[in-house]
């Protein structure tokens, strides 16, 4: 038996953007009255805002949200993201919208979150460049959004086919653009002064020295150490000389003072 009380899914996600409360002075007093701002959508591309009044805040949503089912839009959706970078505007609000690659991410703030996780977009970069008054915002965005356009439309408004609209690809630019001839830079020849050549020619030879030259010096050298050794030795003589004659006079002197 089939069970009637089962409750249906909501095809479209509601979701409350903003409320705002206004007063207004009158003999009696204030009279209290609420504005909501809500976004809805059914997350395949299709979404629309409304704003309602009332004096509770359940009355009003639910005015914003019937006012929002009416104003349902179409945009246009590339996979997760959007097909390229747009700029809405409205009013002193400035949306900057970015494709992203996927699982990027929703980066965006406050009012921009809600309409992308309504409209069904997963991965995209947005930035506020202007009023933050969330009414503003959500229509400039709405505004971008709904500006967005396929290259299929874009192809049949100008009477093109699709292919004509695409960037050439690499292949097709290497064939069309000639191959140019790199010349070569011929660095310019340095011009040798006939000065420079004279004082090469005019610059005596090294000779090599002989064998005996060389033997001449080894017996220089060895000479010059010898005598080095002898001034020595005569230094080391003469010093122990002159300690022995301190010792000597040492030992007189003392030898004196005993006699005394």
């Amino acid at each position: 038996m089939a069970n009637y009380y089962t409750k249906q899914k909501k095809d479209i996600e509601e979701e409350v953007v903003a409320i705002n409360r206004v007063s207004k002075v009158v003999k009696g007093g204030r009279r209290f009255s609420l504005t909501a701002l809500v976004v809805v959508g059914d997350g395949k591309g299709k979404a629309g805002y409304g704003m309602g009044k009332a004096k509770d805040v359940p009355s009003a949503i639910r005015k914003a949200v019937n006012k929002a089912k009416s104003n349902m839009v179409n945009i246009q959706t590339k996979g997760t993201t959007i097909p390229y970078q747009i700029t809405g505007v409205y009013g002193a609000g400035r949306v900057l919208l970015k494709p992203a690659t996927t699982g990027t991410g929703v980066i965006a703030g406050g009012p921009v979150r809600a309409i992308m996780g309504v409209v069904g977009i997963k991965d995209i970069l947005a930035k506020s460049l202007g009023s933050a008054n969330p009414i503003n915002l959500v229509k400039a965005t709405f505004q971008g959004l709904t500006s967005l356009k396929d290259i299929r439309d874009i192809a049949e408004m100008r009477g093109l086919n699709v292919e004509d609209l695409l960037p050439p690809k690499k292949e097709e630019e290497e064939a069309a653009t000639p191959q140019k001839k790199v010349a070569k830079k011929t660095e310019p020849k340095k011009e040798v002064k006939k000065e420079d050549k004279a004082e090469k020619t005019e610059a005596p030879k090294k000779t090599k020295k002989t064998k005996t030259e060389k033997s001449e010096k080894g017996e220089e050298k060895k000479e010059t150490k010898e005598k080095k050794e002898t001034k020595k030795a005569k230094t080391e003589t003469t010093k122990k000389e002159e300690t022995k004659d301190k010792t000597e006079e040492d030992k007189a002197k003392k030898e004196e003072k005993e006699d005394k």
